[in-house]
């Protein structure tokens, strides 16, 4: 437990700003994200040596940095933004890190309390409302005294399960108050599920003839990964992945693990229906991205839901709910259901078709040497979703913490999430396999990986548009769209504008010949490769 740096009595008194340096340091704070402005100065007067202040040259970049660190740490991360339209600017990557279940602290700066009421320039109108409903928690403090309370009011809820970002925001003129300092406390944020209700589990999946698991991104955010192996071995039972998962959920390569389902209703219910019993653990039951009918409502399947948060336990159409700690509710269900014998057949998925080398670079063939190049101590984060199928049939991600995307649907997240991951783990080699277009919507944050010379390998895969909505475009049979094409980009001056080492391949010999070398690299690096405009079907 991290121990308050120069602590203060509580009879003493302070100042706003050094209440909320020694409640940072109290917490083990050792870096903090920002792109500063006028109204945060005060703040940022004479900035601490122990405390680490990375710039984002953009708002959505700092969030998304400070997503990446939060989920590499699993400790909130602490967020520094401009008022107003500073906040706006980063309210995508905000929804991004709520639904990526990212712990976060953003502190917003405000214009002077004493400029409030007369509509001053950078004041931002009930700023508390302006990222709702997408924070845990959203204040401006009625005093500048009760600004240290609030932050840290934040940060305890935002480290309470479901993790999430909370948002405080600090009038300029509050910083140099005078205060009392803040108590050390410490709350707990992990609770046990109902053990009447695992037990009344534990005698459903013993009595089930057939069982399927469906597992989510809740398992590895909570390093309950290794529980959920055991239980699945105990029972023999089939994994399949969620709909979306935004991170890895049970090692790819094992024999139990089936497949990844479509977030598509009818596909679902067509995998799920032929078992007598589903466990639904660590995700929502179910994610979608397409309308659909499904026979899950009507059929003789029963579902059993673990997950830690009260929302997706609310929401749930159907089965029964248990809310609590996956690493203690797995363990408890594992030590009481009856072992089931080894199958003679595994479930697992078949070894990908290795792809034909043509003289353009599919995207199936750059995937599959991909898969070849990785190893499993490589963490992978991608913002791909026009080629996310033929990713994870050809890259199988073996190790727990290695794989991350965006769970929002949100593009912007995938370049800062790596370099903010990067941050926290400096000694990790870190991939973000990116799209064109994706790409240009945090762009920025390549200069924050050059700053901090990160063993960081881009990837983008220019296919000259967005292949998403040239997918759904096939699919829902819609013809000549605007705003799909992108023409004109080049990413290699751009990175090199921004200090990266970059390359583009435009075919299968130039690929063959530098992508080992290019992967082998180390530091922050880009490569385009320039692959084949085929629509991909998604689901």
């Amino acid at each position: 437990m991290p121990s308050s740096h120069n602590a203060r009595k509580s009879g003493d008194w302070t100042t706003v700003r050094e209440a909320t340096f020694d409640f940072f340091r109290s917490v083990g704070v050792d870096t903090f994200f920002g792109n500063p402005g006028s109204t945060e100065l005060a703040m940022l007067d004479r900035w601490p040596e122990d405390i680490r202040y990375v710039l984002g040259l953009h708002e959505a970049s700092v969030v998304g940095m400070a997503d990446g660190y939060a989920r590499a740490t699993g400790k909130a991360a602490f967020i520094n933004v401009h008022s107003a339209a500073g906040l706006g600017h980063a309210l995508g990557n905000v929804y991004t890190a709520y639904r990526n279940r990212a712990p976060m602290v953003i502190i917003a700066g405000q214009q002077s309390r004493e400029l409030l009421p007369n509509q001053p320039f950078l004041g931002a109108s009930n700023a508390a409302d302006f990222p709702k409903p997408y924070v845990k928690y959203s204040i401006e403090p009625a005093r500048a005294e009760d600004v240290p309370a609030a932050i840290a009011h934040a940060y305890r809820i935002a480290m309470q399960r479901p993790y999430g970002p909370t948002f405080v925001s600090v009038p300029a003129d509050d910083w140099n108050v005078r205060c009392k300092p803040l108590v050390p406390r410490q709350i707990s944020s992990v609770t046990a599920p109902d053990p009447r209700m695992i037990s009344d589990a534990a005698d459903a999946i013993s009595s089930a003839k057939s069982i399927a698991f469906v597992v989510g991104a809740e398992v590895d955010e909570e390093g309950a990964g290794d529980a959920l192996v055991r239980l699945v071995e105990r029972l023999q039972a089939p994994v399949y992945a969620a709909p979306f998962a935004a991170r890895v959920t049970f090692p790819e390569h094992h024999d139990l693990f089936a497949g990844f389902l479509p977030a598509a209703p009818a596909k679902v219910s067509s995998t799920l229906t032929k078992y007598d019993l589903v466990i639904a653990v660590g995700a929502p039951v179910f994610t979608y991205h397409v309308p659909g009918p499904s026979d899950l409502l009507d059929s003789d399947t029963t579902i059993i839901h673990l997950t830690t948060d009260p929302d997706a336990a609310s929401s749930a159409p159907l089965g029964t709910s248990i809310v609590g700690s996956l690493a203690f509710g797995l363990p408890m269900l594992a030590d009481l259901v009856d072992v089931r014998p080894a199958r003679s057949e595994p479930f697992a998925r078949p070894k990908p078709v290795i792809p034909d080398r043509g003289t353009h670079i599919s995207p199936d063939y750059f995937l599959h040497r991909l898969g070849r190049e990785m190893t499993d101590d490589t963490v992978l984060f991608e913002e791909t979703p026009s080629v996310r199928p033929a990713l994870q049939d050809h890259v199988r991600i073996a190790t727990w913490n290695r794989f991350f995307t965006m769970a929002s649907g949100g593009l912007g997240y995938g370049l800062p999430g790596a370099v903010g991951f990067g941050l926290a783990q400096p000694d990790q080699k870190v991939i973000c396999l990116i799209g064109d277009g994706s790409f240009m919507y945090s762009p920025q944050a390549l200069w924050t990986a050059v700053q901090h010379d990160q063993d960081l390998a881009v990837i983008i895969l220019n296919n000259g548009g967005y292949g998403a909505m040239r997918s759904f475009s096939k699919v829902l049979q819609v013809r000549d769209v605007p705003g799909i094409e992108l023409r004109g980009l080049d990413f290699v001056e751009l990175a090199r504008g921004m200090g990266c080492p970059a390359d583009r391949v435009t075919s299968s010999d130039e690929f063959d010949a530098r992508f080992a070398s290019f992967m082998a690299q180390s530091g922050p690096r880009l490569l385009e490769v320039v692959i084949d405009p085929e629509i991909q079907i998604l689901y």
